[in-house]
């Protein structure tokens, strides 16, 4: 069920008409059965998959807190191993069988893996690395064990972060579930505003923008130069968009019914460096990442060389989470180079920039640092939106190939435009993403670091009414009206 269909528009208001209609003590039964409901509304039979993972992970979570020494920790490893042997089998056999064949192949051994005809359950990673999440912390002890089974069961399928996070612990949600939720007008009204933003971001930014990415990385030898150049930058916003908008409607989803989910994304694209990038950028996956593999590793306690190794490897599994791909291993990669090769010089860039005089113009010096991380990310995005590595190189190839005879073109013939500017897609959904990819950047710039309602609240009436009903609006002109899937439900 898509946050950005018609079933959900429905969906969503019987819930929370049933949850504030209902007596406490049924709540919590009523918000699981619309969680499977929700879930099994993609593919019916994955609820049996998600259901195995919870009953492991709860019979896990007690028995680990009951156990001492080493029956802890095999309890642990136990629980861990049921939850990636999932990811394993689902996301993972057949590009391991791919990559067994092709080496096996090349090297005669006559040795093959069959391939599964199965379909990755929708949110897999996301639910499997929340369970882990919830075992980890009962192992350390930061978290008691959930005796009542419903209770578990809602932590790992509440629906509005069921499918694409964020990726919650359970100190934050757990509790929640046994709070009592009486109906709240700002909460109500909060999180309305929070689901329209994200509907804004998804339906009239990234849907419209998807059109000129999806025509020229579905034919990556049929297009060089400015189309390359935009439809990169372009899928840079779309993929922002795409999933912000999600964690936007799964928050204001959540905050109607009274509950706080953690915040997922802090206007990534204004970062000064990768490094800040990934603490604003899919916070709950960057948080999870840093608490159990990064720190265990050692993080910084250890010496420089191990430190940029325990980088590199964070970023290599984090592009391994993101799909079975040898473009997302790649994505991974690079990203670990940034940041390895950013904490290798921050010194010397520092001193350059001192000598330059950039330090004495902080905002010049602080917008030249945003739109080379921009490029830099940006770059990234090719092999990870790119379908496979022979058209990512393709893209990379001829992205700076004929700009001049291009320019040259759009100046004398205004018909180059649908190829060279358009993309092949239509000009309505080229400049109504456009239009509204400028209104998103001014948001973003005006409300800084804060929130865009806490902003809106302080304004004027005529400003801050001008604006919700501007957006109402533009929901109406400028959407897609077709159901298009999030970017991220593929993870």
């Amino acid at each position: 069920m898509l946050f950005n269909s018609l079933e959900y528009a429905l969906f969503f208001p019987a819930v929370i008409l049933l949850y504030f209609g209902l007596p406490y003590r049924f709540r919590p039964a009523m918000l699981l059965a619309a969680s499977c409901l929700f879930y099994m509304a993609f593919v019916p039979v994955y609820i049996l998959i998600l259901g195995f993972t919870i009953v492991i992970d709860y019979i896990a979570g007690i028995l680990i807190e009951g156990s001492r020494g080493q029956k802890r920790k095999w309890m642990l490893v136990l629980s861990l191993a049921a939850n990636i042997g999932v990811l394993a089998v689902f996301k993972y056999y057949n590009w391991i069988a791919f990559n067994f064949n092709t080496v096996s192949e090349a090297l005669h051994t006559g040795a093959r893996l069959d391939f599964l005809t199965i379909l990755l359950p929708i949110g897999l990673s996301f639910h499997t690395f929340q369970a882990m999440s919830y075992t980890i912390e009962v192992y350390r002890g930061k978290e008691k064990a959930e005796r009542n089974f419903l209770l578990y069961s809602l932590y790992v399928m509440f629906f509005p972060q069921l499918v694409a996070g964020p990726i919650e612990r359970p100190q934050n949600v757990l509790y929640q579930f046994r709070e009592k939720h009486d109906f709240n007008y700002r909460n109500a009204a909060e999180g309305l505003k929070l689901i329209a933003w994200g509907l804004f971001k998804k339906i009239c930014v990234a849907d419209n923008l998807a059109q000129v990415v999806a025509n020229v990385y579905g034919h990556p030898a049929d297009y060089e130069g400015i189309p390359v150049l935009i439809s990169t930058f372009f899928f840079a916003v779309e993929i922002y968009c795409d999933f912000s908008g999600y964690s936007d409607i799964a928050l204001g989803s959540a905050q109607v019914m009274g509950f706080r989910l953690m915040e997922n994304f802090r206007r990534p694209y204004f970062s000064l460096s990768v490094t800040e990038f990934w603490s604003r950028w899919h916070i709950s996956l960057s948080s999870w990442f840093r608490d159990y593999v990064y720190i265990p590793l050692g993080g910084n306690r250890v010496s420089v060389p191990r430190y940029y190794l325990n980088i590199f490897i964070v970023f290599m599994l984090s592009g391994l989470w993101h799909g079975a791909s040898w473009n997302f291993v790649i994505w991974g990669a690079l990203h670990g180079i940034y940041r390895v090769t950013g904490t290798y010089t921050l010194k010397t860039r520092k001193a350059l920039a001192e000598a330059a005089g950039l330090t004495r113009f902080p905002v010049l010096h602080n917008l030249l640092n945003q739109g080379w991380t921009f490029l830099l990310v940006s770059f990234g995005w090719i092999f990870f939106r790119a379908a496979t590595f022979a058209d990512a190189m393709l893209l990379i190839k001829g992205m700076f190939r004929n700009i001049g005879p291009q320019l040259n073109s759009l100046l004398t013939d205004p018909g180059a435009r649908d190829n060279l500017i358009y993309c092949h897609a239509t000009k309505t959904a080229f400049f109504n993403g456009l239009g509204c990819m400028l209104v998103l950047l001014l948001v973003e710039t005006l409300k800084g670091e804060g929130s865009a309602r806490v902003w809106l609240a302080q304004r004027p009436p005529i400003v801050k009414w001008g604006a919700y009903y501007s957006l109402i609006l533009c929901l109406l002109l400028f959407a897609q009206q077709a159901s298009v899937g999030f970017i991220y439900f593929q993870f």
